[in-house]
């Protein structure tokens, strides 16, 4: 039995009956007693790097860890004004949220925004950064490379009010005594001012507050923001394809096209699928600065498909009532929940259907 346990670690040598340790397993014993040693110098030696986490650190516990508490919340009701001193009601404030009434409505015509636009964004803000890296890849001055590359990265540098200011005052109507956009004027212009998309752009607020056309311009200018960034780490994979997968497709005679679909497509579909699952993780997670200015105005004319989880949150939490306080958390954490399950599914189907996966 002792033989059993030490052959896992020691050799056994028949000619004295002996057991010996290996230089290998010296090794690793000698690297497990040092360990965190080892650890302790390293952190001592690289100490600028590790010091530069701690902001990050901080922002993390503060900004995510911290309002966990609040989470509490959505299972409690009442009066009271801190959080954890209100009446525990159990899945009470859940139920509200799925019971036929006003706020009920409200809850999933806002869920069904966010779906909506969520799944307009993957469908188009997905694919579009992989299309442009393999274009910044076919170019080959470095020159003009960096110059194109540098024009897409800059509007993700931009403010969130900036771009929405932006996007409000190039769509804007005659409304209210003020002058109307460029492009509204633009498409007053070829389309007609007796025409459906002309009188929508010309009168009221513009496209921007409209109900019909709203969802568009948001997806468009949200592509224009972080296509370009999110290409970042597309291209990066993409220049890590080997030069000699291209050589032997090009020795069998595949064109530029066949080499996109037969070489540079298949080297980069495993960071094609972890970003996808990464993307689900935020899919409901639309963002809530940029959709709260775009209902802000007084006449809110695009409320009824501007309107989403977060922004409603926010407007029940605001409101002064502590039981919509509660609605509230519990709305934000019903969505996150159905983030991770979609997180949790889509790396479950992506690790049975092609061995890649998060985790």
């Amino acid at each position: 039995m002792f033989k059993l346990k030490c052959d896992d670690f020691l050799v056994y040598d028949e000619a004295t009956d002996t057991y010996s340790m290996s230089q290998e397993q010296k090794v690793r014993d000698e690297t497990e007693r040092n360990h965190w040693k080892t650890a302790g110098l390293t952190i001592l030696k690289d100490w600028r790097l590790y010091a530069m986490l701690v902001p990050m650190m901080l922002v993390f516990f503060f900004w995510k860890y911290m309002p966990m508490y609040s989470l509490v919340g959505s299972f409690k009701s009442g009066d009271e004004v801190e959080v954890l001193e209100r009446e525990w009601v159990g899945l009470a404030n859940f139920a509200h949220l799925f019971e036929a009434g006003e706020d009920a409505i409200k809850f999933w015509r806002a869920f069904r925004n966010t779906f909506t636009l969520a799944f307009y964004g993957l469908l188009f803000g997905f694919p579009f950064p992989i299309i442009l890296a393999l274009f910044f890849n076919e170019i080959r001055s470095n020159i003009t490379r960096s110059i194109m590359q540098v024009c897409v990265y800059l509007p993700k540098f931009l403010s969130t009010v900036i771009v929405t200011t932006l996007i409000i005052s190039l769509f804007k109507g005659q409304g209210t005594g003020q002058e109307m956009g460029v492009v509204s004027k633009f498409l007053v212009l070829i389309c007609g001012e007796n025409s459906g998309l002309g009188i929508q752009a010309a009168t009221g607020n513009g496209l921007i507050l409209s109900t019909r056309y709203f969802r568009a311009i948001y997806i468009v200018s949200d592509l224009w923001e972080h296509a370009g960034y999110d290409s970042i780490v597309f291209f990066a994979a993409v220049i890590a394809v080997s030069p000699t997968s291209y050589e032997a497709a090009q020795i069998d005679g595949a064109g530029k096209m066949q080499q996109m679909r037969y070489v540079v497509i298949p080297s980069i579909l495993s960071t094609v699928i972890i970003m996808l699952i990464m993307k689900m993780g935020s899919l409901l997670s639309i963002g809530y600065e940029k959709l709260y200015l775009y209902c802000n105005s007084a006449d809110r004319g695009n409320y009824d498909v501007a309107n989403v989880v977060s922004t409603l949150a926010n407007e029940w939490g605001s409101n002064g009532s502590t039981i919509y306080q509660s609605y509230a958390i519990a709305a934000e954490m019903l969505n996150n929940l159905i983030g991770m399950i979609l997180v949790i599914g889509s790396n479950f189907i992506s690790r049975r259907a092609s061995d890649v996966s998060l985790y």
